[in-house]
């Protein structure tokens, strides 16, 4: 029994050595600094209703076609296609909160999330396969095209976001409702 014991635990102490040794997992640093707010919001003089409208209204001139639009959230996705094999898609997720105690002020937060899709080939074989003969392979010239997400990132880039506030700035003036005269 004793014997038994020390052969297990030489196997178990063989199996943590062979785990220590497969490829370790990547580390990344982290990608989240904390640092300035100035980037993704801005305080508008404006409900949030209004700022909300405002930024579908935004989205709405530059193409974007909008999945989601309330009083506190507007979400809008555009797709691009810089070349023949690949395809980028753009999502803008604009949450508007009150920011003062009358509701009169209030603050956007935007995000925008850029996906990237190839194209990725993948050729096609036949097999035939006849008892006595054997199997016969058959090459022939299909393939099944697909796109594959290969990339995700949220857009940093100040200057992205200084222009898009610029343009729900511009369109917190024409908001309102229009009375129907009718």
């Amino acid at each position: 029994m004793r014997s038994g014991a020390a052969v297990w635990l030489v196997g178990l102490g063989s199996l943590s050595t062979l785990a220590g040794c497969g490829t370790p997992l990547k580390t990344f640093p982290s990608q989240e600094e904390f640092a300035s707010t100035v980037t993704y919001s801005r305080l508008f003089d404006a409900t949030a209703a209004q700022t909300c409208e405002a930024a579908r209204r935004a989205l709405l001139s530059q193409g974007y076609l909008i999945s989601t639009a309330r009083e506190d959230l507007v979400e809008g996705r555009k797709s691009f296609q810089p070349e023949p094999e690949s395809h980028l898609q753009m999502e803008i997720r604009v949450v508007c909160a009150p920011d003062s105690p009358d509701g009169q002020v209030s603050l956007g937060f935007v995000t925008a999330l850029q996906d990237h899709y190839a194209l990725k080939k993948s050729n096609n074989s036949a097999s035939l396969g006849v008892g006595a003969l054997g199997s016969v392979s058959l090459p022939f010239s299909a393939s099944n095209d697909s796109m594959v997400k290969v990339a995700s990132r949220t857009i940093s880039s100040d200057v992205f976001y200084e222009r898009f506030f610029d343009l729900v700035k511009r369109y917190l003036g024409v908001s309102e409702p229009v009375d129907d005269p009718r």
